[in-house]
């Protein structure tokens, strides 16, 4: 496995980062658990956020209170505050849940633009002193609409950019990855399984390890999951011929309108679970489980057939999609595989 540096934070870890947003579904003890053998197994990055409810609690738990030294590790975490003393109400919050004196890299959180010097709410102000008063150490943003990633990788403002990448990105996507590392902005790789739709963990890192200044944040909950990637810190996978034409394929099948997850369109006036409801049909093909054939997503699928078309969602998807269409092909191909399956 090799080390990446990211960006011109100076930061210089291993390429294999733990994603801390699912351990918030475990116990104290085993997100604890997990947590530490990530680290005993050579992962240095770990990335959360104050929206993640007791990610960061569990965090400190695991790290806190001098079971490490403090700099052996990076930790990452986020704020969704829109006002300054919001701002300074999480910072502190975070500190005080992770035990620690400072955050590596304190980010907004799902930027809905590009925050500024001089603009009147003050917000980049608030990271300047946070970074002046050593609280922090360096400043990113995290987004998930293009326009406005591209913004925050050109400011010469922020020194990481957190966006949605993996292999089943597109030119324009690789486009903005090369734009943050000609303008030596670390990247901080989201959903490098898109979600749950990359089922192949080893095509997933054979395509990050072609990336320097790159970092990939891989979702943990289970220990068999932190045991596959661990394992690639010896045998890390390359990109050769054979993974070559199978990310081919897998990006042919999924080409065209898919949802990503993001739950930027919510909440839904109808209480649709958008998010979920609307890849459901590549979730029952790709990473079938009989969770998703179960009464409670039944439920949840049953309610596309409440949608009034009021249009609140269209607006709000980074990516364009048609919403409405797409949850009642995804509704049909449900009901198809429930049918087959009785």
């Amino acid at each position: 496995m090799k080390n990446v540096t990211l960006g011109r934070t100076g930061i210089t870890v291993v390429q294999n980062g733990f994603g801390a947003l699912p351990i918030q579904r475990v116990s104290k003890e085993e997100a604890v658990r997990i947590l530490r053998k990530a680290y005993d197994g050579g992962m240095r990055f770990f990335d959360t956020a104050r929206a993640y409810s007791d990610s960061e609690e569990k965090l400190g738990e695991a790290f806190g209170d001098g079971y490490i030294d403090r700099k052996d590790i990076i930790i990452t975490t986020k704020t969704t505050a829109k006002t300054p003393d919001a701002f300074w109400s999480d910072l502190e919050t975070s500190l005080k849940m992770l035990k620690s004196d400072y955050i590596d890299v304190y980010q907004f959180h799902l930027m809905g633009q590009c925050y500024r010097p001089g603009e009147e709410n003050g917000m980049y102000e608030c990271m300047l002193s946070a970074k002046q008063q050593g609280m922090i150490r360096h400043i990113g943003g995290t987004a998930h609409k293009l326009g406005v990633a591209k913004d925050i990788a050109s400011s010469g403002l922020y020194e990481t950019l957190q966006y949605p990448f993996s292999y089943l990105a597109d030119d324009s996507e690789i486009e903005l990855i090369r734009m943050c590392l000609e303008n030596n902005v670390g990247v901080i790789c989201m959903k490098a399984l898109a979600g749950g739709l990359i089922t192949d963990s080893r095509a997933a890192m054979a395509f990050m390890g072609q990336f320097d200044g790159l970092i990939p944040i891989w979702g943990i909950q289970k220990e068999s999951e932190l045991d596959e990637w661990l394992s690639y810190m010896d045998d890390t996978p390359v990109m050769d011929e054979q993974i070559r034409q199978f990310i081919r394929s897998e990006q042919e099948e999924l080409k065209g309108e898919f949802c990503r997850g993001c739950g930027y369109c919510m909440p839904c006036t109808m209480g649709i679970e958008i998010n979920q409801c609307n890849r459901m049909s590549l979730m029952i093909r790709r990473a079938p489980t009989d969770v998703w054939l179960g009464e409670h997503w039944q439920a949840e699928m049953e309610k596309i057939d409440t949608c009034i078309n009021c249009g609140a969602c269209l607006p709000k998807c980074p990516y364009g999609l048609n919403i409405p269409e797409l949850l009642k092909k995804n509704l049909d191909d449900y009901r198809g595989v429930l049918a087959q399956n009785r």
